[in-house]
């Protein structure tokens, strides 16, 4: 039988990689093997789409801080979420650069990797990222202004 930590931690992977498939890979494209996700459909939206995949991509951050990952596996994963991101607000390109990226397949793959090594240890419970929270709202909505703004 499975440690209740250990259970806890193979329940995160496993919503995790739900999620992934879900945003990265869940449509695939007729006669081909390549596979895009919900984030590259909604990143055909101009900005608004980006934006609706970075909010997404936070998810697997917040379930990394739940998790107890380290500052630099975060750190990483905020790495990937702002490669796609801005690759993704590129004009014409972004759009294929969001269904072969996949940073939440990236993230939560670390994230994996880091259970895996931290199964045998159990690791202190985290409080909710309120902060990290507020801060990602505010620059969120920081960016959907100064979007509007432009459009």
């Amino acid at each position: 039988m499975a440690k209740p930590i250990e259970a806890r931690q193979r329940a995160i992977l496993q919503r995790l990689e739900k999620f992934s498939r879900f945003t990265d890979s869940s449509i695939p494209i007729p006669f081909t093997r390549v596979t895009i996700g919900v984030d590259a459909v909604i990143g055909l939206l101009p900005g608004i789409g980006d934006l609706a995949g970075l909010v997404l991509a936070s998810y697997v951050l917040v379930e990394a801080h739940r998790a107890g990952a380290g500052t630099a596996l975060k750190l990483r994963m905020v790495r990937n979420m702002g490669i796609d991101f801005l690759g993704g607000l590129l004009p014409v390109v972004g759009d294929a650069f969001d269904a072969v990226y996949k940073a939440n397949t990236r993230n939560t793959r670390l994230l994996k990797h880091y259970l895996e090594e931290q199964l045998a240890v159990e690791p202190p419970r985290q409080p909710f990222p309120w902060m990290t929270l507020i801060w990602l709202s505010i620059l969120f909505a920081a960016i959907t202004v100064g979007l509007t703004l432009v459009f």
